[in-house]
């Protein structure tokens, strides 16, 4: 699976979570978007984390700064 970017991902992870509460799709189909969606969940975890240690250096970077 190609590393898909952060928007993309949340919205493929509102798709499936839709999909999964219509509760009209078969089981193994259910469990596959189940799976699909914790991988997406991890991913878009991961991201937010960077992008939070992101905001924090350049925080600290500009914060530093006097005028």
């Amino acid at each position: 699976m190609e590393k898909n970017n952060f928007e993309v991902s949340m919205q493929r992870l509102s798709t499936i979570v839709n999909a999964l509460e219509k509760n009209d799709i078969p089981l193994e189909e259910a469990i596959a978007l189940f799976e699909e969606g914790l991988s997406l969940v991890k991913s878009c975890d991961a991201q937010l984390k960077g992008f939070e240690i992101k905001v924090q250096e350049l925080i600290k970077s500009y914060g530093n700064t006097e005028s």
